[in-house]
């Protein structure tokens, strides 16, 4: 039986306007107020008004920038003209603003201890089952201000995405593109479109593609190509343990729309059971269309020795990818990631490789890797542990204002009650809603939730909350939704 995942929503938005009454604790550090007001603001709207007022920080924004110009959005599962893959704003902020206005008094500022009295009754709710782990601490001193067995080893679902997003940024940083090219044998009688690895490529950029190298062939004679299709950057098995599954793609290097055949961008949805060979025959029609013959039907080779790139199609940047992948908890992109953190780390750039790969990036941050065990990069995979301390050092590490190349994993977290796949939770939670951006994780009786949240006192909090033996998985994320609640703080309204 396939394993629960997250699955989306695809609501249009509308715009919003800032989070007031909220002042820096920090001496000279502005990571929070980025990030309080992106959880508040679910980030950017697509106007230009907002564009204009910013914040664009030092994380260099350039998805969101992409987004905010991006004036005619229409929402919805094909976005109509939108920048492709771009995660959703968050709606109106009304209902969070309310929670900040004067009507709604935040309380005083939870110590550890109050803080533990708060947790207490919620962290042994039975709907989170037999076992849950916890870790929260303060992202600007590092210091751990709750924890129950947090570095204990557990099942981590999709809030693996996390080290996988950090490790690749880390490891390649954010402006980072995969290529997907053509080449042309020397004698111009065999073209070969090449994998880079992007589960993102799209129709439209095969056509670009097609047209790129049909002009070239036109230079040389215009005589019949033979087509080839080249999959050699990715190594190992190309399934993943729990295939077929509606979650995940073969994963190939070469692959148009995750391998998708139902025209969805997100979520679960059938696959084809050969990516590679669907994108080749794509692209054969594109070339007879831009005006090659091609003959016969397309096989696998490498590229020949001496052939020549004639086109040449580059992903969205790795900061755009990593924010999809965590917002909409995309399983083929995070798989993608880890597999490009081991062609950049020097392993193989398959299952294996990417596992000790992301492993190492971890490792150079300085995280806590004790008892980690990163079996894929999506979390799909049961065999996967990680300690509720490896997530929230994670997240202290994207909020350092010394690494800006990592802030896109905070600012990619799914916005509480407004987008991705926290849009239909807190969502009668006005004390909470907007202050919590969170990864979600669900596999059969494993829930989880870790993020980051904004606390009475203005302090940026990350936490981990890591469940298991749970019966019912709706019951199990109202648990954790509570527990991540908590730590923003009681309201008291009149």
């Amino acid at each position: 039986m396939a394993e629960p995942v997250e699955e989306p929503s695809n609501r249009p938005s509308d715009p919003w306007g800032r989070i007031k009454n909220l002042k820096s604790k920090r001496n000279g550090s502005n990571t929070w107020q980025v990030v309080a007001g992106s959880a508040v603001l679910g980030l950017v709207v697509a106007t230009g008004a907002v564009l204009a007022a910013g914040p664009w920080d030092n994380g260099q924004r350039k998805a969101e920038r992409q987004l905010a110009a991006a004036t005619d959005r229409t929402g919805g599962v094909h976005h109509g003209r939108t920048l492709p893959g771009a995660p959703e704003p968050a709606p109106s902020a009304a209902a969070v603003l309310a929670a900040l206005d004067t009507a709604h008094t935040r309380s005083a500022p939870q110590d550890p201890a109050s803080l533990r009295t708060a947790l207490a009754p919620l962290i042994g709710a039975p709907e989170l089952g037999t076992r849950t782990a916890a870790s929260v601490i303060d992202t600007a001193t590092g210091k751990e201000l709750y924890g129950r067995g947090a570095a204990t080893p557990m099942t981590p679902a999709s809030t693996v995405k996390i080290a996988t997003t950090v490790a690749a940024l880390s490891a390649l940083g954010p402006d980072h593109r995969i290529a997907t090219t053509v080449r042309l044998s020397e004698d111009a009688r065999t073209l070969t479109l090449v994998g880079g690895g992007d589960p993102t490529l799209s129709r439209a950029a095969l056509k670009s593609l097609a047209v790129s190298a049909a002009k070239a062939l036109g230079e040389d004679g215009k005589e019949p190509v033979r087509l080839t299709y080249d999959t050699s950057r990715y190594t190992g098995p190309v399934l993943h343990p729990i295939s077929p599954n509606t979650n995940i793609a073969p994963v190939t290097a070469l692959m148009v729309d995750e391998g998708r055949v139902d025209g969805s961008d997100r979520g679960p949805a059938t696959r084809t059971e050969d990516p590679a060979q669907d994108a080749a025959r794509a692209f054969a029609a594109q070339l007879e269309k831009a005006g090659a013959e091609v003959t016969g039907a397309p096989r696998e080779a490498r590229a020949a020795a001496g052939a020549r790139t004639v086109a040449t199609h580059h992903s969205a940047p790795l900061s755009a990818l990593v924010e999809r992948t965590l917002t909409n908890s995309d399983n083929d992109i995070a798989e993608a990631l880890a597999r490009q953190t081991a062609i950049a780390k020097g392993e193989s750039a398959d299952f294996a490789g990417a596992r000790r790969a992301v492993t190492a990036e971890l490792r150079k941050l300085e995280v806590p890797t004790d008892g980690a065990r990163l079996a894929d990069g999506s979390g799909l995979d049961r065999e996967g542990r990680v300690t509720p301390a490896l997530l929230t050092t994670l997240l202290a590490r994207a909020a350092d204002p010394e690494r800006p190349g990592l802030r896109h994993v905070l600012t990619g977290l799914p916005v509480a009650g407004f987008n991705g796949t926290l849009s239909t939770r807190y969502r009668d939670d006005t004390g909470a809603r907007g202050l919590i951006r969170a990864k979600t994780g669900t596999l059969s009786r494993v829930n989880a939730l870790a993020g980051t949240v904004v606390d009475p006192q203005g302090r940026l909090l990350a936490f981990a909350f890591l469940a298991s033996g749970s019966e019912n998985p709706s019951a199990a994320e109202s648990a954790l939704d509570a527990l991540a609640a908590a730590l923003a703080g009681p309201v008291d309204r009149p």
